[in-house]
C-alpha cells in the first residue's frame, strides 16, 4: 500500500472550489459525467461512471472534505483528505491520499493529476 500527497492551486476561491467537489450538478460541469454526491456523512458516492466509488465521511465547509475510496474489500480502507486553503492564485488544495493499492499506485495518481483537479483547474481557466 502507498500513500500520496500533493498541492494544487485552483483559480477559484475556496467555496468555490468546494462547491465544485460536493455538488453533483456542478461536479457534472467540470467531469462531463452524472455524479452521485451528498454532503451527509456515510452516503455513498460515485464519480465518472463508478470509476470512483466509497463513502463520505466528514465535510467543514468550504474547508475540508474526508471520504473512503473503495477498492473491492481492501483493509485497511483509502482514506482521502482534501483541504482547501485560501491563496492569492486562488485556493491551495491539500490532498493526502492513504492506503493505494501497489497495482492501481500510478492509474490513481494520473487520475487526481489529469483527470480530476487537472480538470478542474482547466474548468476555471475557461
Amino acid at each position: 500500500m502507498k500513500h500520496y500527497k500533493q498541492y494544487y492551486i485552483i483559480p477559484a476561491q475556496p467555496g468555490e472550489v468546494y462547491l465544485a467537489l460536493t455538488n453533483p450538478a456542478t461536479i457534472q460541469l467540470w467531469t462531463g459525467e452524472v455524479a452521485e454526491m451528498s454532503t451527509i456523512p456515510g452516503s455513498e458516492f460515485s464519480l465518472w461512471e463508478e470509476s470512483i466509488v466509497g463513502k463520505n465521511i466528514e465535510f467543514e465547509s468550504c474547508k475540508k472534505i474526508v471520504q473512503e475510496w473503495y477498492f473491492g474489500d481492501q483493509e485497511p480502507s483509502s482514506i482521502v483528505t482534501i483541504k482547501l486553503h485560501p491563496h492569492k492564485q486562488g485556493t491551495s488544495v491539500e490532498l493526502h491520499h492513504t492506503n493505494i493499492p501497489d497495482e492501481v499506485y500510478d492509474e490513481i495518481i494520473e487520475g487526481w493529476n489529469n483527470n480530476y483537479f487537472g480538470s478542474l483547474k482547466d474548468f476555471y481557466q475557461e
